[in-house]
């Protein structure tokens, strides 16, 4: 005869999309890259755009792929070896 109202189902419990919420726009956190014009143009602003410094590797023996096959190798790296703390403390002394 009645149905039960949402509180006593229990709410729902799923990440906020756009097809949940109304007027809710998540974005891709790209940011904007320029302005629109009152023409419906657009201008770059090229302090915003992004660069990439990408070092020369034409010389580089890495493969871009690594197979399944390949062994797996365990060494005695350290997060300290990371760091440069012990580079730091060699060039105070």
């Amino acid at each position: 005869m009645f149905q039960p109202t949402r509180a006593v189902l229990g709410a729902l419990r799923k990440p906020m999309n756009t097809k949940r919420g109304h007027n809710y726009y998540k974005g891709t956190r790209t940011g904007s890259m320029g302005r629109h014009t009152k023409h419906g143009g657009y201008i770059i602003d090229y302090s915003k755009v992004r660069t990439y410094v990408v070092p020369d590797l034409a010389d580089c023996e890495l493969k871009p792929y690594v197979s399944h096959r390949t062994e797996k190798i365990t060494s005695g790296i350290k997060p300290e070896d990371f760091t440069g703390e012990e580079a730091y403390q060699k060039k105070q002394t």
